[in-house]
């Protein structure tokens, strides 16, 4: 896909959405290999296009490729007790980490708006849409990064040492640390053995 390109039709196509889906895992190791500067783009460039309440666009992303900014972010991610528990590097070995973010105020801000008048506003909301939004984004920048060959993984971690590290302002909140890069062999979750839970059990139609 062209990055800032609005146009669905220029688009660049390359593995079926089906594949990509079944081939989406978290990943937890990765080679040392860079990864390509317009590959990241490309995935960034998705993952902005996420849907948000209004238009609102309350996501935004930290981009991180320097060693030492990584290292930094590994020990906010607790990587030594993660190594302890006989897996590989994860934060520190991944060359792309991207940290994507919500801040709520833009709700409160777009929904202020004269067209959004008789809205119900953010405050009333059942469910609160930036964490809805944040999750959409999330979801993107991993597809797309399996779009482009590559491995992602997700971890959550302290909101305040990604701060500090990142210097994100106090009203932005970071929803955790996406690995991007080339897989290397890894230990695999011990929770995939429970296995996908069948259709009959996710699925309900017309009603639960």
């Amino acid at each position: 896909m062209t990055p800032g390109c609005a146009s669905p039709d220029a688009w660049r196509v390359s593995r079926p959405f089906a594949e990509v889906v079944r081939a989406r895992r978290m990943v937890r190791a990765y080679r040392l290999d860079p990864v390509d500067p317009a590959a990241v783009e490309r995935i960034l460039d998705a993952a902005r296009r996420a849907p948000s309440a209004g238009f609102s666009q309350g996501q935004s992303f930290v981009v991180v490729t320097g060693e030492a900014t990584r290292t930094r972010l590994a020990e906010v991610c607790r990587e030594p007790a993660f190594r302890a528990r006989g897996f590989a590097p994860w934060v520190s070995a991944a060359p792309v980490l991207v940290v994507p973010c919500v801040r709520e105020a833009a709700y409160h801000e777009r929904y202020a708006e004269p067209d959004k008048a008789r809205s119900v506003p953010p405050r009333d909301w059942p469910v609160p849409f930036w964490w809805v939004d944040g999750g959409a984004a999330l979801m993107l920048l991993l597809l797309a990064a399996v779009d482009e060959g590559l491995a992602a993984g997700f971890l959550a971690a302290d909101p305040a040492g990604l701060r500090a590290v990142l210097g994100i302002p106090a009203e932005v909140t970071p929803l955790g640390v996406v690995t991007i890069g080339q897989p290397a062999a890894d230990r695999r979750s011990g929770s995939l053995r429970r296995g996908r839970r069948p259709e009959s059990e996710v699925i309900h139609r017309e009603r639960w």
